[in-house]
């Protein structure tokens, strides 16, 4: 049996109960990405994404061929690494530490003596913004531009001319050993950028993320399944539980990989992370963005499909919001949507509304006839 599990990067459908508690009240990302110019996801529609509890300003689908539900967010976060290990079926109670005046003095100090260079900014920044603002000092010095977000994140930025890309990675990789214990950041984070001001961000990007507790990747591979990466995957997990991985530069690059791994033989699971959505549009606050990568996304839909076989399921969902027409520039604390199908399961199940991202995992595993981490599986309702 084959399970495909495809994460829209950011695709929230509405705030969260608790959203006030992380001043995300009124966000909902799949709603303000629907106002773009040409927004069309009539695939999806069709599987059932509109039919979920709370996706009320829209027409759903009479007769929806996939089963659907939207999932609350049990942990305590709203970021990357949070979502994504709460989906593989750790529930983190503890939320992974901020940094919101910067970095103490004795990291610093650290990260000054792990690269050999001084250190810019020091302070929560917009990605864009921060090369913009510190990237001729960085040019004129050689001195690294290191910054945070509303995330738990350490992120390192470098031109390529000035520190080449192997030096960033290195430099990143040994800050990713320091940042642990109350200092733990759920992702240390090398972006590198390239050309003239106001400069331009690579596809290079390279997430070193804390090593996971046990997942339902491990529990996979533990019962001789094997697990699938394309995309950040493999460095949301550190690369633990996974068997084989791929990167991607964008999100066509990892549809097109992802219908490559639907033409292989495997008994166990493709995980793939579709990053666009949140890196590219979500972030940088760009509505028609966001509209015009969800329409391209729905457009090879069909080809996913296409590629199942009769026992395979294919699941969509997301990790956290990361809403283009709220305020700032962070993610927004969202429950997220999931779409199941398979030309074996149920048609049209109303999966409601969960308790916790970790439910997926459950199935998933449910499925293979291994007991679950976390989570309730919903199998029985869909088979």
């Amino acid at each position: 049996m084959r399970i495909f599990l495809i994460v829209l990067d950011s695709v929230g459908v509405g705030y969260l109960p608790d959203a006030k508690d992380f001043d995300d009240v009124g966000s909902n990302t799949l709603l303000s990405a629907s106002t773009a110019r040409g927004f069309d996801m009539s695939n999806m529609r069709a599987l059932g994404l509109f039919n979920i509890q709370g996706v009320d300003w829209c027409d759903d689908e009479p007769f929806p061929k996939g089963d659907f539900c939207r999932l609350n967010e049990a942990s305590r976060g709203k970021d990357t690494t949070t979502g994504h290990w709460e989906i593989a079926g750790h529930i983190s109670q503890t939320p992974f530490p901020l940094f919101p005046d910067g970095f103490p003095d004795e990291i610093i100090e650290k990260i000054k003596e792990i690269s050999g260079r001084d250190v810019l900014c020091n302070k929560p920044y917009s990605g864009t913004q921060v090369i913009k603002d510190y990237g001729k000092e960085h040019i004129k010095t050689g001195a690294i531009i290191v910054y945070t977000s509303a995330d738990s994140v350490l992120q390192i930025a470098a031109h390529n001319d000035v520190v080449p890309l192997d030096e960033l990675y290195r430099i990143c990789a040994e800050t990713r050993k320091i940042m642990q214990g109350k200092y733990g950041v759920g992702r240390v984070i090398a972006r590198p950028f390239i050309g003239e001001y106001p400069y331009v961000r690579t596809s290079d990007r390279h997430d070193y993320s804390l090593l996971p507790p046990l997942t339902m990747l491990d529990v996979l591979q533990q019962n001789g399944k094997t697990v699938l990466s394309v995309g950040k995957i493999i460095d949301i997990f550190a690369g633990k539980g996974i068997d084989r991985f791929v990167r991607t530069k964008d999100n066509k690059d990892g549809l097109d990989k992802t219908v490559d791994m639907l033409k292989e033989d495997f008994d166990g699971l493709c995980f793939v992370n579709l990053v666009d959505f949140d890196m590219t549009y979500g972030h940088r606050r760009d509505v028609q963005g966001y509209g015009d990568a969800l329409t391209y996304f729905d457009k090879r839909v069909p080809e996913l499909l296409d590629g199942l076989k009769d026992d395979d399921v294919i699941m969509f969902t997301a990790d956290h919001g990361c809403d283009p027409r709220y305020k700032g520039t962070d993610h927004t604390r969202e429950y997220i949507p999931l779409v199941v199908y398979g030309k074996k399961l149920k048609q049209g199940v109303d999966l409601g509304t969960r308790k916790t991202y970790a439910d997926i995992s459950a199935t998933i595993l449910d499925f293979f006839g291994i007991t679950p981490i976390e989570g309730t599986s919903f199998k029985s309702d869909i088979i």
